[in-house]
């Protein structure tokens, strides 16, 4: 799990996604050291940007992913069946993965090819086959898995997690998807492995035993 940033109370995204507020409302604010990176620009196909800790941290973290894993959220706020394939994602026709991503869905769609070497495919058959898959494409590179919380919540549940790379932003959003909501806490055991303290952000890793 890479890349994934919570607010002081725990909240991964804020309440009531829609199109003006892709993480639901104050949610693109925990994510704004990445935003400031030059690492982050450099995927998004811009000049300048911040050198420095976070974004070597950011740097690092992307440097070996060869898939993704997202919920259909992360992905957009299209909800019950596609009504069409209009949407494309909230990254423009350039996302900034460029590698395959592979989205949990219970509503089948066709692969999204999309420029950069970024191609969606929507994966309808559970946690466990888009893990099989993305692996698979993956090729020996690490598989990540940024998001939403209540998808990790579901790969933690199920065991299937053997890194947490997580960034605490100092934010207080009071509601939306929580992460580690509804888990058994008997059932997850966290070694840290590092903690940076960053400009505007807190960096912990841990190793799930």
């Amino acid at each position: 799990m890479h890349n994934f940033t919570i607010s002081l109370d725990g909240f991964a995204a804020g309440p009531r996604q829609d199109l003006e507020h892709p993480l639901g409302e104050g949610g693109l604010r925990l994510h704004e050291w990445i935003f400031r990176t030059r690492s982050f620009r450099e995927l998004q196909g811009q000049g300048g940007g911040e050198t420095g800790v976070n974004d070597d941290l950011f740097r690092a973290r992307t440097a070996g992913v060869g898939a993704t894993i997202m919920g259909r959220n992360m992905f957009g706020p299209v909800r019950g069946p596609w009504p069409d394939e209009s949407w494309r994602g909230w990254w423009g026709e350039n996302p900034p993965f460029h590698h395959p991503v592979f989205v949990l869905t219970h509503h089948p769609r066709e692969p999204l090819e999309m420029e950069g070497g970024t191609t969606f495919h929507f994966v309808s058959h559970g946690i466990e086959s888009a893990l099989r898959q993305a692996k698979d494409a993956a090729r020996g590179r690490d598989v990540s898995m940024p998001g939403g919380a209540s998808v990790v919540n579901q790969y933690l549940a199920a065991g299937l997690i053997d890194e947490i790379d997580i960034s605490i932003a100092p934010l207080i959003l009071g509601a939306g998807e929580r992460l580690f909501a509804g888990l058994d806490r008997g059932t997850i055991k966290l070694k840290q492995i590092r903690a940076v303290d960053a400009p505007s952000v807190t960096h912990i890793k841990y190793e799930l035993g």
